[in-house]
């Protein structure tokens, strides 16, 4: 019994060897946690995200960057250099045109005679002749009075609205630019007209507002060249000021 015991004993224990080795030469399983440099993308191959303006340094024509900038909703805040300076430059070519047009009164630039029509302006109140026909209650032409400055009027307004101010925020804006007109670039050579000063920025809210829907529309045109033309159309001024970069709106 001996020998058959030492013999089991020896048997069990290489039994108990082989069954440990086995267990031990199982290798681990691998981790499902992604390596580490494969867990990031590479920069030089990152997308942006969708919706994101492309910088100008990669190609985007100026004109481009400025439409975009104008399509912004009417909550970001609204720019206010473009349209003073464009509705000053505005104001400055009609005056020199009217000094051309009409010398007498706007091309006397004798100090007395200004210092007497400013003086007139601020001491009486604003033109009105209801003994006159139906605008002309200022004594100037009626065409002037409804086309020419329908189209001052909606040119202000337009330019605060592309400029991202809400309506009733362009509407003050061409009121106040109306009587810079009357008051100051006009009263040097003519007495503010009570015509002008209400019919301006009223008209000039309607069709200005006319044109800015159509400017907005104007981004549905999938042709390029098409889409310019309608722009250009209602606001040749501002695609000029865009395209040649001195504006954002």
């Amino acid at each position: 019994m001996g020998p058959i015991r030492t013999c089991a004993a020896a048997v069990l224990a290489v039994v108990s060897a082989a069954c440990a080795g086995q267990a031990t030469a199982v290798a681990p399983v691998e981790s499902v946690a992604p390596r580490a440099d494969s867990a990031a993308p590479r920069a030089d191959s990152a997308v942006p995200p969708e919706g994101a303006l492309v910088p100008e340094a990669a190609g985007v024509r100026p004109r481009a960057a400025a439409e975009a900038r104008a399509a912004a909703p009417e909550s970001a805040d609204p720019a206010w250099a473009p349209p003073i300076l464009h509705s000053l430059a505005v104001f400055t070519v009609t005056r020199s045109v009217e000094a051309v047009l009409w010398p007498d009164p706007f091309a006397d630039f004798r100090p007395e005679r200004w210092g007497y029509h400013y003086g007139e302006a601020f001491t009486k109140p604003p033109l009105f002749d209801a003994a006159q026909p139906a605008f002309r209650w200022d004594h100037d032409p009626w065409p002037i009075n409804v086309f020419g400055h329908g189209l001052l009027g909606s040119e202000i307004y337009l330019r605060a609205r592309t400029c991202r101010f809400s309506a009733p925020a362009a509407v003050a804006f061409a009121v106040a630019g109306t009587h810079l007109w009357e008051y100051g670039y006009e009263a040097n050579g003519v007495r503010p007209s009570a015509l002008d000063l209400v019919y301006t920025p009223l008209a000039g809210a309607l069709l200005g507002e006319l044109r800015y829907a159509t400017w907005r529309a104007a981004r549905g045109i999938r042709s390029a060249p098409a889409r310019f033309l309608v722009r250009a159309l209602v606001d040749p001024f501002g695609e000029i000021e865009r395209g040649a970069g001195v504006f954002d709106c």
